[in-house]
């Protein structure tokens, strides 16, 4: 067979505009050849998941008090036995980072199955927009409060985390690997800093064992028997749900991660293998790091120093830093910590950088330029800038809808993986999913409960994607969507064959497909154009098969019919588009200008107009010729089109 891809838009012109739309997120990270050790993504996707040691210790201490070490247990053994198993099952099913959205998309056709994306992408992008905004307001905060900062800095906290954020968008202009080196010097450095605090605590309630003893007998008064401190444990666990950010972000960076010689863009086995390598490591890191965090904080911080105005709220680990190791290597750890929270965003622009041209462009509900790295980040950066402003860099107002994003897309994940393992008759994996989903599934409701304004944002961002993905989707309506026309030997051998006279092709809409009706055809088409008798004629029979898909390529095959009639059939999302990509098709394969034959479609225009972008039909004949003339500039070589 023959295929040729067609070339819809041309080459960007001059230095600057090839710069901006240089590499395309699909280029990126396509072949499994072409990434960076396992460990390093690690730390890309951990900016996000380790920069939340710089305030979840105050959070499960103000959520849980006493029980903040018991709660963050509880978080722990969601973490390793549930959202783990979760995450590298969806990395076994979507290696190329499409994550559990691609999982749950299949499950639904057409487009039910869009609109459930698109909603998908909404809480998406809610939780990577917000850990971009919510996290370099921390750090903004996190400079304000350092007690060698000028004091002209305090209150400036919006114009502080505007500039974070445009340093963040200028990385990421610079390129991808340049991200992930800053991300390794981050984690390091952090990570290393904290295992100092940590240290220091650890050695400090051993040399005051009392304090256990003290916190214990709080604990044994306040809650009773150990049974009834697990079950308020687990009340309040739905509070300390931020602990699981990053696990998203680890799957839609997998095009990063590189694979084995062996593999293979259809199965990249070391990709998989390493991504999973690189869940499990930095979900046991983080577990270890919060376990000690919170009996660091439960035990060392007086809990009116975690409370609002407090010196450790928010800040409990930089508050032990100052305490026991001084104000100079305090502030180390506050730069530290700036820094990482500072650049905890990217693994959230990196993750809507792999998701977002995966789906909107190929749904048509994105320009194509969406689908280079620069532009998007331009306007991420920008949608961040908004986001901020609206919550004039707030942390705690951006808390519930970033936990509400979070919390949606595990769930989702939980349920995708369910759903496959019930598919695949795994009984015991199906029931152990189904738990874990029931878990996630009420610590979001009870999330949106205790935070609606969380769903609210959520919803603002879905109703935002949906619009912008409907306009823009009718705006590229006639566009040539047709990714490339693969012929079979015969329908290239009657292309050749006629294109010695004229190529004379035939639109038909098949009804009973019995000899009389291709004759009445015939007849028809040759009275209606004046056309000689000894004119060859090829029908044209287009079968849509998912109108929601916007792109995608043709497949045309040779079949004659009742011992005479020659008919294409083609498969594609669009009758218009169909004819109009197999038209110029015909015309590269056979030399000359073809010739196309329509019918004129009765009924009203708007309803045609509403077939044509939801069924992929409507009034054929001036879409395929508008189409064309779109597509061809140049008259003389453009396919000619007849309306009978």
């Amino acid at each position: 067979m023959s295929t040729e891809v067609v070339a819809r838009t041309a080459a960007p012109r001059g230095p600057v505009r090839a710069w901006f739309f240089h590499e395309s997120r699909a280029e990126a990270g396509a072949s499994p050849h072409h990434g960076r050790p396992w460990w390093k993504v690690m730390c890309l996707t951990g900016v996000d998941y380790f920069s939340t040691l710089g305030y979840q210790p105050g959070i499960a201490a103000l959520a849980a008090g006493l029980l903040s070490p018991i709660a963050t247990l509880v978080l722990v053994a969601v973490t390793l036995l549930g959202a783990l198993p979760v995450y590298r099952r969806v990395a076994e099913e979507s290696p190329h980072g499409q994550g559990s959205i691609a999982m749950l998309e299949r499950l639904l056709p057409f487009w039910r199955g869009k609109l459930f994306v698109l909603v998908l992408l909404g809480f998406a992008a809610t939780d990577f927009v917000i850990t971009m905004t919510l996290s370099a307001a921390d750090a903004a905060a996190h400079v304000t409060e350092n007690p060698y900062v000028p004091g002209f800095l305090e209150g400036q906290e919006l114009w502080i985390t505007l500039g974070l954020l445009s340093l963040l968008g200028g990385v990421f202009l610079r390129g991808f690997g340049e991200a992930i080196g800053v991300a390794v010097v981050l984690v390091g450095v952090y990570l290393a800093l904290n295992v100092v605090v940590l240290g220091t605590a650890a050695y400090h309630v051993l040399a005051r064992p009392q304090v256990v003893g003290d916190w214990g007998s709080a604990l044994t008064t306040s809650h009773g028997d150990p049974l009834m401190m697990v079950a308020v444990a687990l009340l309040v666990f739905p509070q300390l749900a931020l602990g699981l950010s990053g696990f998203e972000t680890g799957v839609a960076v997998m095009p990063h991660v590189s694979g084995d010689p062996g593999d293979t863009v259809g199965r990249p086995a070391g990709r998989v293998r390493g991504t999973k390598r690189l869940l499990t490591t930095a979900a046991v890191t983080m577990s270890v790091f919060l376990v000690a965090s919170s009996f660091a904080t439960t035990l060392l911080v007086p809990a009116a120093e975690l409370r609002s105005g407090g010196e450790a709220n928010g800040r409990a680990l930089a508050f032990l830093a100052h305490r026991y190791l001084g104000d100079v290597v305090g502030t180390a750890y506050d730069v530290s910590t700036i820094a990482i929270l500072w650049f905890a965003g990217a693994s959230a622009m990196a993750g809507l950088l792999n998701l977002i041209p995966r789906y909107l462009p190929r749904y048509g509900m994105a320009p194509e330029w969406a689908g280079a790295v620069r532009p998007l980040v331009v306007v991420l950066t920008l949608v961040a800038f908004l986001i901020t402003w609206i919550f004039e860099a707030d942390v705690d107002a951006q808390g519930g809808a970033y936990a509400t994003g979070v919390l949606v897309l595990i769930t989702s994940a939980a349920v995708a993986v369910t759903l496959s393992a019930r598919r695949a008759g795994q009984r015991w994996r199906t029931l152990g999913f189904g738990a874990v989903t029931a878990v996630f599934a009420y610590t979001t409701a009870d999330n949106v409960v205790e935070r609606p304004d969380g769903v609210k944002i959520g919803a603002c961002f879905v109703v935002a994607i949906v619009l912008v993905s409907l306009v823009s989707r009718l705006g590229r309506s006639l566009e040539l969507r047709t990714t490339g026309v693969e012929l079979d030997e015969t329908a290239r051998r009657w292309v050749r064959d006629c294109s010695r006279r004229t190529v004379r092709l035939v639109a038909h809409e098949p009804g009973l497909g019995d000899a009389e009706e291709y004759a009445a055809k015939e007849r028809e088409v040759r009275r209606d154009h004046d056309l000689p008798a000894d004119a060859d004629l090829v029908f044209v029979e287009v079968r849509v098969t998912d109108p929601s898909e916007f792109e995608g390529p043709s497949l045309v095959q040779g079949h004659t019919r009742h011992g005479r009639y020659r008919v294409l059939t083609v498969d594609a999302s669009s009758v218009a588009n169909a004819l109009a990509a197999l038209a110029l098709r015909v015309r590269d394969v056979g030399g000359s200008v073809p010739h196309l034959y329509l019918d004129w479609t009765e009924g009203s225009p708007l309803g045609h107009l509403a077939g044509f972008l939801l069924l992929g039909r409507g009034e054929v004949a001036p879409t395929t010729r508008e189409v064309l003339r779109r597509a061809e500039r140049d008259p003389a070589r453009r396919p000619h089109v007849h309306v009978g």
